[in-house]
């Protein structure tokens, strides 16, 4: 049986239920931890009743700050070699920004922010010694959208986790690890309803919404060939390159986007994608392209579509 593991938080449901699946039909072995130590156990049993892999489970609650410390403990204690983590618990607070506690909100940060950075430093040494690792982080399309409403805090520190991602890769690439920040749309799973935010998550329209075993299997196959950005489905891949394509200079991870929605794709929905991320304000309107513009580049000819979209001063 193959001695590495692969730690998921947040693993008791959605995402990190998918994603816990998914890994152990390709033959890892986990380390699963939530808060719900009933869920993790049966998670473990059926994993278990169908793939020849060892699950562990430890329940743990990452808005304490005693949390990373304990699941590395746990690890160390049973010998096993975590070669692979995915930072994906995560929740929202519905409440307007002044009408949250202090509290609340460092318990918040804590489950997205700095749990990630914890266990991230409690593992990599390890990594480091093996020049071995993949390290995935669960953003959201929210850190590249204009700010909220609601959720105030959660597209910010999503925001930061994708910054957080692309210094792991500039620091430790070359030590053999890789860092993939996954950034899902909208997902059908139980987050919107444990938030408190299902009634605005029934108005989004089908189409937006994703299917979690599809996410999971996204994020695990760019995770796996070390990819820097993640963003499933392809719909979502052009909502975030127009909601970025105004900058003079886009981030690094731009030139990953347009590697993977491919140059035709991104042509012949354009007109389509322009008007839905209109109508249903997934876009800034400052951030919007103008319809003159968009029908311009819809007719340009195809062998212009290099150029006019990666600047010459591109690194």
């Amino acid at each position: 049986m193959n001695k590495k593991y692969a730690l998921i938080t947040g693993a008791s449901s959605g995402i990190g239920e998918e994603i816990a699946r998914n890994l152990a039909s390709k033959g890892f072995n986990l380390v699963v931890t939530a808060r719900r130590l009933e869920r993790l156990n049966n998670l473990s049993k059926d994993i278990c009743s169908q793939y020849d892999v060892d699950v562990r489970e430890i329940s743990a609650d990452l808005s304490e700050e005693s949390a990373v410390n304990e699941i590395y403990e746990f690890c160390n204690k049973n010998g096993l070699h975590v070669d692979m983590i995915v930072n994906n618990a995560g929740y929202g607070i519905p409440t307007q920004f002044h009408e949250t506690s202090m509290i609340e909100e460092e318990k918040f940060l804590r489950v997205l922010g700095t749990s990630v950075i914890g266990l991230t430093k409690a593992f990599i040494p390890e990594m480091i010694k093996n020049k071995s690792g993949k390290i995935m982080i669960i953003s959201s399309v929210a850190s590249f959208a204009p700010p909220s409403v609601i959720q105030s805090l959660y597209g910010p520190v999503k925001t930061f986790m994708n910054r957080f991602g692309d210094t792991l890769n500039a620091l430790y690439k070359r030590d053999g690890i890789t860092s993939t920040v996954v950034c899902p749309g909208y997902t059908v799973t139980e987050f919107h309803s444990a938030s408190g935010v299902q009634e605005q998550m029934d108005k989004v329209p089908e189409f937006l919404k994703l299917n979690v075993k599809k996410v999971a299997e996204e994020a695990i196959q760019a995770t796996l060939k070390g990819k820097t950005l993640c963003i499933p489905s392809k719909r979502y891949k052009v909502l975030v390159f127009y909601h970025f394509y105004p900058t003079p200079k886009p981030p690094l991870e731009m030139f990953f986007l347009l590697k993977e929605i491919g140059m035709f794709m991104l042509f012949t929905s354009v007109w389509s994608e322009w008007v839905t991320s209109c109508i249903f304000g997934m876009l800034g309107p400052t951030n919007t392209m103008s319809l003159e513009k968009v029908l311009a580049f819809s007719f340009l000819p195809q062998k212009s579509y290099g150029k006019l979209l990666l600047p010459t001063n591109f690194p």
